[in-house]
């Protein structure tokens, strides 16, 4: 039994939208996703998945790509990504598969481990942030709370969280976000968005007793990254 990490898996199954666009190494990256699944990833195992999971724009249209994940091995838990505008109702997504779950304003488990989340947004200090991203800033603050808050509350004190934008600014400063891990001592963080030049430039590793880790699928070479035992 072991937890691994993965996002931006952009499945497009039932649509034309190659992601080689954006660089050979994009080439069917759908399959080399699945070959490394298989290859190390049992049904005993979870699989964490930070967002931009697929560019369906309609619940419906997604569902090809949602029965991809969950034919995959393992136990499947997913947050949201700014390209899920597929996303709808938690309470229909979360009854439609035994194995694949979604967080919004819950958190699930691997073993005594609280698994919590939300989508996330750019942060205060970044160069695009402006007056209009400070009311999702705000409200994606509290859906981490609210997570955050449901684990505590069931008494677990080991919390990894999954957030899809980085929970930092280019420039690295702490974000409001960082200030909400540190306060309810969350030992790890799982996020995705960056991809291409912006891997350049990235939080992952340990900062104030949190370990940070990247897992964009083509930074993390489309391979799902075991986080624990």
């Amino acid at each position: 039994m072991a937890l691994y990490a993965i996002s931006d898996l952009h499945l497009a199954l039932n649509a034309d939208k190659p992601m080689d666009i954006f660089g050979e190494h994009w080439f069917k990256h759908h399959e080399q996703i699945k070959e490394n699944w298989l290859s190390k990833i049992t049904d005993e195992d979870t699989v964490l998945i930070a967002g931009d999971i697929s560019w369906s724009m309609k619940h419906d249209e997604s569902k090809e790509d949602l029965d991809w994940i969950n034919s995959l091995p393992g136990k499947k838990i997913i947050s949201k990504g700014n390209h899920d505008y597929w996303w709808g109702s938690i309470v229909k997504l979360n009854s439609m598969y035994e194995n694949t779950k979604f967080i919004q304003n819950n958190f699930f488990t691997y073993k005594d481990w609280a698994i919590c989340g939300t989508r996330g947004w750019i942060c205060k200090g970044s160069d695009k942030f402006t007056n209009k991203d400070e009311k999702i800033y705000e409200r994606e603050q509290i859906r981490l709370r609210l997570s955050l808050e449901a684990a505590k509350k069931e008494g677990y004190e080991k919390i990894i969280c999954m957030i899809h934008y980085p929970p930092t600014n280019e420039k690295l400063q702490d974000s409001a976000f960082t200030d909400i891990f540190k306060e309810f001592k969350v030992s790890k963080v799982i996020y995705g968005h960056l991809h291409g030049k912006h891997l350049s430039n990235v939080l992952n590793g340990e900062r104030n007793g949190i370990k940070y880790i990247l897992t964009s699928c083509d930074y993390i070479n489309f391979n799902p990254l075991q986080i624990l035992d």
